[in-house]
């Protein structure tokens, strides 16, 4: 029988300028009428985090319950991808017990593997390379937040200081896909992946588009629309933690720092943050912040993509079944 075709989401680059697009205008309906869909009705959804979640696990479990699904929560501890059972193997049989699993593992090249040897979507919720859920909520955000202004997304810029880390390399992805200039400044030795910033310079649309990577915060964040940051030392890095705080001394997001964006800047950080070092209390807690509307984005925008994934992958074995 022919394997059917069906859509993953391991980075920001698996989707079209369009459908990225299609994705944050349904996220914006999901906001306002959050049960408008039952795409999941009598289907399972595997969520398998390698690394600790708050904000990934209920969003994800919260978003497949109100569209009438079911989430099977499973941890690396549990599954051993790699170890007690080999990649191809785990995704298998996933494919013949669920309809979509989403995934939180740090090697990318176990997250390849489930989606070219399984036969159900791989939704990446975050890997050592990208974080693009994350991203969509961010850019949900700023949607938003440009709109009440009677302003649309395309044209925004967004400035990111700190490391060019998984995060910044989904928020360079998508601000090329979505028109938005994305500003970085890290310190040296923390540029993101160049590989990254060369598809997203050579991805980005339309006249004033730009990708910007520098290691002067105050030249990014000069007139930007958003600001964000993210934790010095990420998951899996605590032991490099000592020695960045060195490196990112000149990279706190503080007063002073803001001051220097647009009149109507917002600050962003996807969380869990590390009050007074990457950013200082005056700022997160401010009214600039937009941290807790990015976390509660987070599951409207994640139930917009599952539900797109969905519909753009029928055939699957589990879809097969009887209902």
């Amino acid at each position: 029988m022919k394997r059917p075709a069906v859509r993953h989401f391991l980075s920001v680059a698996d989707l079209s300028p369009a459908e990225a697009r299609t994705v944050l205008r349904r996220a914006d309906e999901f906001k306002h009428r959050p049960y408008d869909s039952r795409a999941f009705e009598r289907r399972n959804v595997g969520v398998m985090f390698e690394k600790p979640s708050l904000r990934t696990r209920v969003s994800f479990e919260v978003g497949i319950a109100d569209m009438g699904g079911k989430a099977i929560v499973l941890h690396q501890a549990e599954i051993g991808i790699g170890g007690r059972e080999a990649s191809r193997d785990v995704a298998r049989v996933m494919s013949r017990l669920l309809d979509l699993l989403v995934i939180r593992f740090g090697d990318d090249t176990v997250l390849a593997e489930l989606a070219r040897t399984g036969s159900i979507p791989i939704v990446n919720a975050l890997s050592d390379a990208e974080h693009p859920c994350q991203a969509l909520a961010d850019f949900q955000t700023l949607a938003a937040c440009r709109g009440a202004r009677g302003l649309p997304l395309e044209g925004a810029v967004l400035a990111y200081v700190g490391d060019g880390n998984n995060v910044c390399h989904s928020l360079l992805r998508a601000g090329a896909l979505l028109g938005v200039e994305v500003r970085v400044a890290s310190p040296p030795g923390y540029a993101p992946d160049p590989d990254v910033v060369a598809w997203a310079s050579e991805t980005a649309r339309g006249p004033g588009d730009t990708v910007q990577v520098g290691e002067d915060p105050a030249a990014a964040v000069a007139g930007a629309d958003a600001v964000y940051t993210d934790a010095w030392a990420s998951m899996g890095q605590e032991t490099e933690e000592a020695q960045r705080r060195l490196d990112f001394a000149g990279y706190q997001v503080d007063a002073a720092l803001m001051a220097k964006a647009g009149a109507h800047a917002v600050f962003l950080h996807c969380l869990p943050a590390h009050r007074n070092e990457e950013v200082t209390d005056e700022v997160i807690d401010s009214s600039r912040s937009r941290v807790y509307e990015q976390a509660e984005n987070r599951l409207h925008s994640q139930k917009a993509l599952l539900e797109f994934l969905i519909h753009e992958s029928p055939g699957s074995y589990a879809e097969q079944l009887p209902r």
